[in-house]
C-alpha cells in the first residue's frame, strides 16, 4: 500500500487520501450499476411506426402543445427550440413585440399596455358624457338609474348611486339644474320645470301647508326623491290659473288662553 512507502510523518495524510479515493470509487461503481439498470428498462429502440408518429408530430406543433400529457416545462423547451429571442418596445399606448425565430424570420405584433391604477378606477368617458347631457333636466337619482339601465358601471365597480353621480359632477365640474334640495335652487324652479313647494305656494297665493294638502289630495302632481324628501311640484299655466288665489291668505297664530280660562271653556269656544 501507498502508506507503507511514505515517511512516518506523512502516513496519516496518505491513509486519509486513500480512504476518500476508495469511497469515491465505490460511489462511481454504484452509479454505473444504477444507470445500467435504468437504461435497460427506460431506453428501448424506436420502431418504424414510432418514428413516423414522431415526424408527424414535428409537423403539428399545436397538437403537441395542447396535449394533456405535455407539461409546462416541456412547452418551455419547445419554445427554446423555435425562438431565438424576443424584443419588447414600450410605446405610449401599446407594447410592440418582435419575435425572431431560429430560422431568422420575424413576427411583429402589438398588445395594449396595462392600464395604470388611476386609469382602472377612472369613470368611463361614456358615463361622464351621459351625466353631462342629463344634468340640466335630471336629478342625480334619475341619472344614476339611467346609467345603470345603460349597463355602465362606476370607476370602482358596482352600480351608480346618486352620491356617486354627485361626486362625478363635482370632479368634472358639471353643474346640475335639478337639485333634490330646494336650498340649492335659488329660483325655486328646476331645469325639468318643477317648482319647490315654497315657490309653488308663492305662485298660487297659498300657504306652503296647502301645497302639501293638495298633493295628498291629488289636486297637484308632485315628485319626491325619498318618502320624506322635499316635494317638487309640476305646475302648468292651466293649473296656476285654476288654483291661484286672488289674495294670499295671512296666517296668524291663535291667541293664548287667559290665566283664568279652563280647558273646558276653551273647548266650548
Amino acid at each position: 500500500m501507498l502508506s507503507t512507502t511514505l515517511e512516518p510523518e506523512n502516513r496519516l495524510v496518505a491513509r486519509s487520501l486513500e480512504r476518500e479515493w476508495n469511497e469515491k470509487l465505490a460511489q462511481l461503481d454504484q452509479l454505473e450499476r444504477e444507470y445500467g439498470t435504468w437504461s435497460k428498462h427506460s431506453i428501448r429502440p424506436v420502431s418504424s411506426q414510432d418514428r413516423e408518429r414522431i415526424l408527424a408530430l414535428a409537423q403539428d406543433l399545436p397538437t403537441v402543445w395542447h396535449a394533456p400529457t405535455t407539461t409546462n416545462t416541456e412547452r418551455k423547451q419547445l419554445l427554446r427550440c423555435l425562438i431565438r429571442d424576443v424584443a419588447l418596445t414600450r410605446c405610449e399606448k401599446v407594447i410592440k413585440i418582435t419575435i425572431r425565430w431560429q430560422t431568422g424570420a420575424l413576427t411583429n405584433f402589438e398588445v395594449p399596455r396595462p392600464r395604470k391604477s388611476w386609469e382602472v378606477r377612472q369613470t368611463d368617458v361614456r358615463a361622464v358624457s351621459l351625466i353631462r347631457q342629463l344634468a340640466p333636466d335630471h336629478t342625480d337619482r334619475q341619472i344614476a338609474a339611467r346609467l345603470n339601465k345603460e349597463g355602465l358601471t362606476a370607476g370602482l365597480g358596482g352600480p351608480f348611486t346618486h352620491s356617486k353621480v354627485g361626486y362625478i359632477r363635482w370632479a368634472y365640474d358639471i353643474t346640475t339644474e335639478c337639485p333634490e334640495q330646494p336650498k340649492a335652487c335659488a329660483s325655486g324652479q328646476r331645469g325639468d320645470g318643477c317648482y319647490s313647494a315654497q315657490k309653488a305656494a308663492e305662485l298660487l297665493n297659498v300657504h306652503v301647508s296647502t301645497i302639501g294638502e293638495w298633493c295628498q289630495q291629488g289636486r297637484l302632481d308632485s315628485i319626491r326623491s325619498a318618502p320624506m324628501g322635499p316635494r317638487w311640484i309640476n305646475l302648468t299655466p292651466e293649473i296656476i290659473a285654476e288654483l291661484r288665489k286672488p289674495i294670499r291668505r295671512r296666517w296668524s297664530r291663535p291667541a293664548s288662553r287667559s290665566a283664568g280660562e279652563t280647558a273646558s271653556d276653551y273647548n266650548k269656544s
